[in-house]
């Protein structure tokens, strides 16, 4: 069996790049292709030294650091990337990946993180008023992304939250396969310390704005917020002087961030929600808005609250009764509720569910051609 496997695009490391990085382990002799490919070197050795082939939009003027303004020629770009030969196509997708043309004999699974967000419900997050001829060329995405859902075999979503999205978006069902958290990596040590902390990339919809503001109301309280992003300027300007911006954090300095926090602040209506689960796998309580995928992952958990409104008085109702708790809950504690989503488990669920839907394709293609 030959596989290719269809990455968004390759920048710089994040969530969809960990569960790139498992799919490769799962079969590491998949072919990779992607958009564009600038992932620095060490990251890249993440992939094993992998290269992906990319499309036309490599070559185009600005693309190192502008490539995402090129969105518009992304759906041409994803449709000219040659696929023919493969008999199983994974698709690693949150905004074109899925858009991959396939034969029909060619199995396509789409790994899917959601519908893209600033072409579906949060499209004033990101443009704001916006100028006419941006909300033209979203809405002519739209239609394409509606034409490109049809075309996997089947989906897979990262939680029912998202499940749901991609069934009010495509009208298709997905079957659910929660991604993987380096549980080895994340582990508790260190004293706790008194400040409260987030990291996210800097972009409209993590909502870092109202945990700013949040903390403008809590003078007696710290904010770290680790991560970059097109926000950071803005936010940082307008910040309270309780409130701290580290920029990038190397690994090491991130998971010592995280083991030592008071506790962890989430504020996104999050497809999956990866930052909390790594400061729970630290042992840190967390703090996070009741919606969404970290609902589903950790609305029963031990050592979480939740404010019930993405606005900073709620942010800061939710603090000061965390402050008002008799004790911490223990780091083990915390823990335990998100070891089931390690890098093992994730492998070995994905193997399963990608053999069963090949064979259960391999039965039903056999069938049609008998006489």
């Amino acid at each position: 069996m030959k596989i290719a496997i269809v990455h968004e695009w390759l920048d710089t490391w994040a969530g969809s790049e960990q569960v790139l990085a498992q799919m490769l382990q799962v079969f590491p002799d998949a072919e990779l292709f992607a958009v564009v490919d600038f992932l620095a070197g060490a990251q890249r050795a993440r992939l094993g030294g992998r290269t992906a082939t990319t499309t036309f939009l490599q070559q185009l003027p600005w693309t190192r650091r502008h490539f995402r303004k090129y969105l518009p020629l992304m759906p041409l770009a994803i449709e000219q990337l040659d696929l023919r030969g493969y008999d199983l196509v994974i698709s690693n997708s949150h905004a074109v990946a899925k858009g991959v043309i396939t034969g029909p004999d060619q199995l396509h699974l789409c790994y899917c993180y959601s519908p893209p967000r600033y072409a579906w419900d949060m499209q004033d997050l990101y443009l704001g008023r916006g100028g006419w001829i941006r909300k033209y060329l979203l809405h002519r995405f739209r239609l394409w992304d509606v034409a490109a859902g049809q075309r996997p075999d089947l989906f897979f979503a990262i939680s029912h939250f998202i499940a749901g999205r991609i069934e009010k978006c495509y009208r298709r069902a997905a079957e659910v396969l929660y991604p993987p958290l380096d549980t080895a990596w994340f582990t508790p040590g260190g004293e706790r310390a008194s400040h409260y902390f987030t990291h996210s990339r800097l972009v409209p919809y993590k909502r870092i704005d109202i945990l700013v503001e949040a903390f403008r109301a809590l003078p007696e309280q710290e904010l770290r917020i680790a991560g970059e992003g097109p926000e950071r300027a803005r936010l940082e300007r307008g910040a309270p002087g309780n409130v701290r911006f580290l920029g990038h954090l190397a690994d090491e300095a991130l998971r010592e961030e995280l083991r030592t926090a008071r506790a962890f602040l989430f504020a996104a209506e999050e497809d999956f929600g990866l930052a909390p689960l790594e400061a729970q796998a630290c042992g840190t309580p967390v703090i996070a808005y009741g919606r969404g995928g970290v609902w589903e992952t950790l609305g029963q958990a031990p050592g979480c609250s939740f404010f019930t409104a993405q606005e900073p008085a709620s942010i800061a109702v939710a603090v000061r009764a965390f402050e008002q708790a008799p004790s911490l809950p223990e780091a083990q504690v915390c823990r335990d509720n998100v070891l089931r989503f390690s890098e093992e488990q994730f492998r070995s669920a994905f193997r399963r569910e990608v053999e069963a839907a090949w064979q259960a394709w391999r039965s039903r293609a056999q069938g049609n051609r008998q006489p």
